[in-house]
């Protein structure tokens, strides 16, 4: 939710607006000016503006003016009549998000103002790079391992350039946030970033909100409409999953690549555009390009520079500095005290596979903290939290597929010749299932026999029956 200002001269206009946005858990802030509106936005520092064009005294597009040459990170959404269209559209291509004609589906406004106020977080929320977890005051990447070393590397190498960049990595990796940062470190930071999801978009309506169109280019276009590359004018503008883009744009991206022209749809007109194209995917582009899914020029034009965003597994050094991270931000954003992690529950964090990457790690420690009632998370905390996702994505429990080929293993190699077998097998799933318990607690009999869901004498019968003994070096359960 965020704090929007609404700018027009028509009180039951601005009336209107405040009791939908109020409704939609915004905070609403009305002028009746562009005057007012210049000393609102200095004095409340509000999320987005929404701004008539006509208005006594200073006009809409002055008021702009001097809110966008003061907070150029701070969108603005223009309010137009059919018959001052193209005046609402050069207020765009000045730095305007977009801009909406009078009068307006409620939906439609609500979803570009949801647009503008992530648009307006993104432009304003620095992403960290290489901060100390506790120092971290918002979102930032976070490790102290060598593949994030050459990550923060290439960041600061190619932040200051023009040059494209691919931003590759499985998802969860944290790709949009490498996309920010090389932003925010750039020459062109003060100008627009824009974020397009290339799956999130339908094909049919992805060329008409990249490249714009022109009245009558289909049916339902009766005005003139620019696209994301014009509105990102001098800035810069993210294509996120761009190995999923169809194959008919991709032809439309490599002519603004090479050319840095564009034409809108149904239009005649070649426009100059100046912007800088970030991309990232997830897919394996290689074999796009043999199955002919993805343009091979346009693979090279886009590979000028390109950053790996190693998977979680194989930075595990880096889980304990990430879990404090969370853990601080998570509690620092929900008023929460931090109760830290157990030292068997980070232990289990290690040894996870974790297939969704940060994003995953993310989610199950702020899983986690809600459900820890201010006590140190402890590992069953945390195989709740992992058992809650793995049961809503409709997945296998992390690691049945590799117990699954053993048992495969085990019947082919048996086969009928032992009676045995099924109780064998049960035997050694049992044995394992007890050890690791104990080995991710400690020691503590107490814990291991909560985590497998056992009373402490069940558990105790089983270590005699598997022969499992304890260190005498750990500690004890009184200790705990």
């Amino acid at each position: 939710m965020g704090v929007i200002l609404v700018v027009d001269d028509d009180p039951q206009l601005r009336l209107s607006f405040e009791k939908l946005l109020t409704e939609e858990g915004h905070t609403v802030l009305t002028a009746a000016s562009g005057e007012a509106a210049v000393a609102l936005v200095q004095e409340k520092a509000p999320d987005l503006v929404i701004m008539d064009v006509r208005m006594a005294g200073m006009s809409g597009l002055e008021a702009f003016a001097a809110i966008h040459a003061r907070e150029p990170h701070l969108p603005v959404i223009i309010m137009t009549a059919y018959g001052t269209t193209e005046t609402a559209i050069e207020a765009t291509r000045l730095g305007a998000f977009d801009y909406v004609l009078k009068p307006f589906e409620i939906p439609d406004i609500l979803a570009l103002i949801d647009q503008a106020l992530e648009a307006g977080r993104c432009m304003r929320s620095r992403v960290e790079v290489d901060v100390p977890p506790q120092a971290a005051a918002g979102e930032a990447l976070i490790g102290k391992s060598r593949p994030m070393q050459e990550v923060y590397k290439a960041i600061g190498r190619v932040a200051p350039t023009d040059a494209t960049v691919l931003i590759r990595g499985e998802s969860g990796t944290g790709k949009e946030l490498v996309a920010r940062a090389i932003y925010q470190y750039s020459l062109r930071a003060r100008k627009a970033f824009l974020v397009i999801n290339c799956v999130a978009i339908p094909e049919t309506l992805l060329e008409s909100e990249l490249f714009g169109y022109e009245k009558g280019a289909f049916t339902g276009a009766v005005h003139r409409r620019v696209g994301k590359f014009e509105q990102a004018e001098g800035g810069t503008v993210f294509l996120d999953e761009i190995g999923d883009m169809p194959v008919s744009i991709q032809a439309k991206i490599l002519r603004l690549l090479q050319e840095k022209k564009l034409e809108r749809l149904g239009g005649r007109e070649t426009i100059p555009v100046d912007v800088r194209i970030l991309a990232a995917t997830n897919r394996d582009l290689e074999a796009a390009l043999a199955d002919g899914r993805f343009r091979e020029d346009l693979y090279f034009r886009l590979n000028v520079v390109t950053i790996w965003l190693p998977p979680l597994r194989e930075r595990a050094d880096d889980i304990p500095l990430l879990a404090d991270y969370f853990l601080a931000r998570f509690s620092r954003e929900m008023g929460l005290n931090n109760p830290g992690l157990a030292p068997e529950a980070m232990h289990l964090l290690q040894r996870h596979h974790w297939p969704g990457n940060v994003r995953e790690l993310a989610n199950v420690l702020q899983k986690a903290l809600i459900f820890s009632r201010g006590y140190p998370i402890r590992p069953q905390d945390i195989v709740q939290a992992l058992g809650g996702d793995a049961e809503a994505r409709g997945e296998e429990p992390p690691g049945e597929e590799a117990l699954r080929r053993w048992v495969r293993h085990l019947l082919l190699a048996k086969g009928d010749r032992s009676p045995h077998l099924f109780d064998g097998a049960l035997e050694v799933v049992g044995r394992l299932l007890v050890s690791e318990a104990l080995e991710l607690t400690g020691g503590n009999r107490s814990q291991a026999a909560r985590l497998l869901g056992l009373s402490r004498p069940t558990l105790l019968a089983k270590m005699d029956r598997y022969q499992l003994k304890i260190a005498t070096s750990v500690k004890s359960d009184s200790a705990t």
